[in-house]
């Protein structure tokens, strides 16, 4: 079966992609035995190396934990800061007004251009020089701010794209009802784009908690990431179980939050289906409509 987009295989090209399949799969298990050998000549794959993992309680309680409590609040403050402001950015980017219109643009284009990790680097010079921030907090100001300002404006243009996505006859109906445009687009376009908008927006969220790991890299912040240095350090050169440990954590975290972003994105699309029954005028309480038809009466 054939479409506009894509001719159906026929029997040599069926052939050929089982072929290149088969190969793929034999580089793929090649590359996996090659990694699992060269590790367990190096050692890496002792018990030794793991079993403080499973059997005591100490790298998750003087490590992991408060890395991943870290991780968490730096990622939580970027998330609350940057959603509105990236939506309040988007919206003012589809303003008619061009003094409102132009400089937010500049902004957006410019703090989007800009690699996350220089505004890291950015922030925790600007607290130091011009703050009374401690040392202590200085790096988890910077990777919110350098978090803030980088996905805000990515934030403003999936906001401003997702409103545009929609058909233009949802605004002109809520100007055609009398709704200015401040009402339509918080009535109207919004809640209709957010469904629209949630997969870009929660793969975003997801780049924010990964992206706290520069700031364990960089800036000494005390994450996931620089637990996993100290703690391969002190427990003798366990670097690759250390490591995979907190990827595995990671993993998980990103996971959970693509998983519940789903299920609120069914949520919402269930929500806004009808239920497809068709109502009698005079059940839908509209006036007069035996005189005009709708009811199916006659004159």
């Amino acid at each position: 079966m054939s479409s506009v987009l894509y001719d159906a295989q026929g029997p040599r090209a069926k052939r050929r992609n089982i072929v290149f399949t088969a190969v793929f799969l034999v580089a793929i298990v090649a590359l996996l035995w090659w990694v699992y050998t060269t590790l367990d000549e190096k050692g890496q794959l002792d018990w030794d190396k793991w079993k403080m993992f499973f059997t005591s309680g100490e790298p998750w309680s003087t490590y992991i934990w408060p890395g991943l409590q870290n991780t968490l609040k730096a990622a939580a403050l970027a998330m609350v800061i940057a959603l509105p402001l990236g939506a309040v950015l988007g919206i003012a980017r589809l303003s008619d007004h061009a003094w409102v219109r132009v400089p937010v643009s500049i902004v957006v284009e410019f703090f989007r251009s800009i690699p996350v990790l220089v505004l890291m680097i950015f922030g925790l010079a600007l607290f130091a020089k011009y703050t009374n921030v401690s040392s202590d907090n200085r790096p988890l100001f910077a990777v919110v701010t350098g978090l803030v300002l980088y996905n805000a404006s990515v934030l403003a243009e999936i906001v401003r794209a997702g409103i545009l996505a929609l058909p233009k006859g949802q605004a002109e109906g809520a100007m055609a009802i009398g709704l200015r445009k401040g009402q339509s687009m918080r009535l109207i376009l919004l809640p209709q784009a957010v469904t629209t908008m949630l997969p870009a927006i929660v793969s975003q969220l997801v780049v924010i908690l990964k992206d706290t790991a520069l700031g364990g890299a960089v800036l000494t912040f005390p994450d996931l990431l620089a637990s996993a240095n100290t703690m391969s350090g002190y427990y003798g050169a366990n670097v690759i179980a250390s490591f995979t440990v907190i990827a595995v954590i990671y993993i998980a975290l990103n996971f959970s939050l693509t998983t519940f972003a789903g299920w609120l994105e069914r949520r919402l699309r269930r929500a806004k289906k009808s239920t497809g029954a068709v109502l009698k005028a005079d059940d839908a309480g509209i006036p007069g409509g035996a005189a005009t038809g709708a009811g199916g009466g006659g004159n």
